[in-house]
């Protein structure tokens, strides 16, 4: 009896552990540092960062949100690879580390919004419709 309870425990606790891996392998990670500010262009295609920024979120509550959208959107794939993106969006972390460059194709009100990596495979991320609103609350009104 004490055999069969520990073979499902054991079970349990690998099954946990590979739906956490699986997870983190199917959303956006960030580093796990303090972020500082998070800078916002318009784009200037796939590949390229456009360092002329146009909006900065130094405090805290929107530093969160979009830490939120990059960490809770998951990989799909999506047919915005051939457009342009809308933004830019460069995570600047505390201590000089290196920024984390993101594509952003904004969503209309009530669609979901797609982000990419600038260095990586080309694997598309999507965000909820909610967060959608969110990020165009956001950028759009500043």
């Amino acid at each position: 009896m004490m055999k069969a309870l520990y073979c499902l425990l054991f079970l349990l606790g690998v099954t946990f552990f590979v739906g956490c891996q699986n997870n983190s392998e199917n959303t956006m990670v960030l580093l796990d540092e303090k972020v500082s500010e998070i800078n916002v262009s318009p784009s200037n295609g796939v590949g390229d960062m456009n360092l002329d920024i146009s909006l900065s979120f130094k405090d805290k509550k929107s530093i969160k949100m979009f830490e939120q959208a990059i960490k809770t959107a998951t990989k799909q794939k999506s047919d915005v690879y051939n457009l342009k993106p809308d933004y830019d969006v460069m995570v600047e972390y505390e201590g000089g580390l290196p920024t984390h460059a993101i594509h952003l194709w904004l969503g209309e009100e009530g669609e979901k919004s797609t982000l990419m990596y600038m260095v990586g495979e080309g694997e598309t991320y999507v965000t909820s419709s909610k967060m959608t609103s969110k990020l165009r609350k956001l950028i759009l009104s500043e």
